[in-house]
């Protein structure tokens, strides 16, 4: 085929193409059409044909371009739109029916542009990039995506076809979407966004602004599905969640009578929860939502501490705590949606304020002793189990485990020894759970309590079977009759030290109890027995004129009331001699005698107060309605001995110097050799599940084992300690 053969062929491909840019292809033979294409490409041709589709392409859009740029702001986009349609149906057309063997051959070899793409370029070219196209369309893209956020409708279908095009036609790598409109777009959408979330924010409350903030994110979410590119949903939902989320984030948790404290105030968990889904977004922010939830928290736990300082109410602050945790747990399950990072700053804020006192430890095992002495009465055991539960939840934060162990110990001795607990099941249920959070030798010493009871209780029904129980045969003075003894038997490491000397008993209660003491001592050689009388209680009869009454008293006041056998009146000091009962313990024990409800005794002189030549007389005028009485003792005010703030009771601290030189002695018997500051993490990890140890004393604690020879210093480092065999 020569060149003139070629032409004459190209002009019939020619006028084949302008019809169908025309519409006007349904008389054509495509399949004549493709064999004469082929023909010119297999006769070398192929520049003949691909210049003239290229030139035929161009002269058609130059017709189509000058249309468009003739067409009014209120017609253009639909006519772009209509226009691009076309485009792409006729290119595949000429592709398909004309160009497909070109494409496969000619074009991979001179490494041209396939006509559809070639289409593509001559389309941005001749239309889009036209002066009077491209500026007017950018506007009216940008105006119609602000005509929709402000509440208008408009034509979605028209602004896909559009931006689709934006998308293809920049294929080729000049990123027509992304430069000429996804990039204003941007920018506008920043803009609005910042204006429109200050005067919001400044005009309405805070779960107001969180509800239109979400649905201002779904609409832009509904926008990249509707219309825009898959590409611009990143870019467009960081812009959004800045400006709405990420910018007001502290603002809306610290608005005033709206934002987060308030919330918490009020028990709004919805509207929480709404932040937190909308701050989720953003997980730096949630930060700032978690930061108040603690902060509030330790604000709110350090007024109860105040609180407490004030009214002095142990049994008030714990079932403070109490209450904030049940209500901070729901706010984490249901607000939080149970987010593990917030449960661990909730655990680190009640930490904080109940830590700060150390007196937080005694409150707790006051309460605990309340729930056993009455607080469970009547209750459930599942009911029971829950609020022993809750308790355990509290002794977690505890720092100073082994200061809430010290108080429990003495309240659990006081409930054994007057068997004022009102279930042995709770109480032992109450060890079992503090043994599994902190292990054997934790309870080993409330356990063995319990064991000593139970001891007890076995040694005093053989003591009754041998006859022993009926007393002795001696009577006092006064005519009283014999006495009955009941003897709890207390493993001295196990029970609280009282350190109280014994106190004279009367010569009918001597007798008696050396009658124990020679049965106890027969069977258990070895053994040696030593009465603590200031935890014993007494029942005595007593006869007031005409009228008789069993006085229910402790062990001192027994001793006191005995004295009055044979003398209506004794002096303090003579009662102080006769019982040698302790100068304190004397005092508590007289005005319990002596108060308006249980006058059994008159004090001479008068208020409150028992001066140092007081007197006191027996009152024969004492009446009663109940045939028994019980008389309290007034209760003693708290002393800084039980640990003030900051401070920790001495038998604590003597325990914790041991425990602090067994740990370290024990680690490094294993260890031989190791560094001051890797001893002084691993000793304070042993020893965490019972307390705190500060590293001062942990310190204080090696120099003593030095000088004793357990350890010494490497010659080589200072800092490093060496195990002496």
């Amino acid at each position: 085929m020569d060149a003139m053969q070629a032409k004459e062929i190209w002009s019939g491909l020619a006028r084949a193409i302008d019809e169908i840019h025309n519409q006007d292809a349904s008389k054509l033979s495509f399949e004549e059409l493709y064999r004469n294409a082929y023909n010119l490409v297999l006769h070398k041709h192929g520049e003949v044909l691909y210049s003239g589709v290229k030139a035929s392409v161009q002269k058609h859009l130059a017709a189509v371009g000058a249309r468009v740029a003739q067409k009014p702001d209120s017609e253009i986009l639909a006519e772009v739109s209509k226009c691009w349609c076309d485009h792409q149906l006729k290119m595949v057309m000429v592709r398909d029916s004309i160009c497909m063997y070109m494409d496969r051959t000619y074009v991979s070899q001179k490494k041209e542009k396939p006509v559809y793409e070639l289409g593509l370029q001559i389309f941005r070219e001749t239309i889009w990039e036209k002066e009077e196209v491209r500026g007017r369309l950018q506007h009216i893209l940008l105006d119609n995506v602000l005509k929709e956020r402000n509440g208008q409708l408009i034509d979605r279908s028209l602004m896909k076809n559009v931006l689709a095009m934006l998308l293809e036609i920049g294929q080729d790598g000049s990123q027509v979407y992304e430069r000429d409109f996804e990039k204003q777009f941007l920018q506008s959408t920043k803009d609005f966004y910042r204006s429109e979330s200050l005067d919001y924010l400044s005009r309405n409350s805070c779960s107001d602004y969180i509800n239109k903030a979400e649905r201002r994110l779904n609409e832009e979410q509904s926008r990249v599905i509707n219309y825009l590119s898959s590409t611009t949903e990143s870019k467009l939902m960081q812009i959004v969640e800045t400006e709405l989320i990420q910018q007001h984030a502290k603002n809306l948790v610290e608005m005033e009578n709206s934002g987060c404290i308030s919330m918490l105030m009020d028990d709004k968990t919805e509207d929480l929860r709404n932040m937190y889904d909308l701050f989720c977004r953003v997980p730096s922010t949630v930060d700032v939502l978690r930061d108040a939830v603690s902060s509030h928290v330790k604000k709110t736990g350090k007024g109860l501490v105040a609180d407490q300082e004030r009214v002095k109410e142990p049994l008030v602050f714990v079932t403070g705590v109490l209450a904030m945790r049940d209500k901070y747990d729901k706010i984490i399950e249901v607000s939080f949606r149970a987010e593990k990072k917030a449960a661990k700053r909730l655990k680190e804020a009640f930490e904080t304020f109940i830590n700060a006192d150390s007196r937080s430890a005694n409150y707790l095992a006051v309460y605990v002793d309340e729930l056993m002495r009455s607080g469970l009465k009547g209750v459930s055991e599942a009911d029971a189990d829950e609020r022993l539960d809750k308790v355990i939840v509290i002794f977690r934060y505890l720092q100073d485990k082994d200061v809430f162990e010290n108080f429990y110990k003495t309240h659990l001795s006081k409930r054994l020894l007057s068997q004022k607990s009102i279930s042995d099941e709770c109480e032992k249920s109450m060890v079992a759970k503090l043994k599994a959070e902190c292990g054997y030798q934790y309870t080993s010493k409330l356990e063995g309590m319990f064991n000593d009871m139970s001891i007890s209780k076995e040694c005093m029904d053989g003591y009754k079977r041998e006859g022993r129980g009926g007393g002795s045969s001696s009577t006092a003075s006064g005519g009283a009759k014999d006495v009955e003894i009941n003897v709890d038997v207390l493993t001295m490491g196990y029970w609280p030290s009282q350190g109280a000397p014994m106190c004279q008993l009367p010569n009918e209660v001597l007798s008696v109890m050396k009658g124990f003491e020679n049965f106890y001592l027969t069977k258990h050689t070895g053994r040696k027995l030593a009465w603590q009388t200031s935890l014993g209680t007494s029942e005595i009869k007593a006869v007031f004129g005409e009228k008789k009454h069993e006085l229910i008293v402790s062990t001192y006041q027994m001793c006191i009331l005995m004295l009055f056998n044979t003398e209506k009146t004794r002096t303090l000091s003579e009662i102080k001699l006769a019982t040698g009962i302790p100068d304190g313990e004397l005092k508590r024990h007289l005005i319990s005698l002596c108060t308006p409800k249980h006058r059994i005794l008159k004090k001479a002189s008068k208020g409150k107060n028992i001066t140092a030549d007081d007197s006191f007389t027996y009152n024969a005028e004492f009446s009663s309605k109940y045939k028994r009485i019980k008389v309290p003792l007034v209760s003693m005010k708290e002393t800084v001995k039980d640990g003030g703030k900051g401070g920790v009771p001495k038998a604590v601290e003597e325990d914790r110097r041991h425990l602090l030189e067994a740990a370290i002695v024990r680690i490094m018997k294993s260890r031989k050799v190791m560094k001051h500051n890797d001893l002084i993490a691993e000793v304070s990890h042993q020893l965490s599940v019972r307390f705190t140890p500060e590293p001062a004393n942990i310190k204080k604690r090696i120099e003593s084992l030095i000088e004793r020879e357990y350890l010494e210093r490497s010659e080589s480092d200072r800092k490093v300690y060496e195990y002496l065999a």
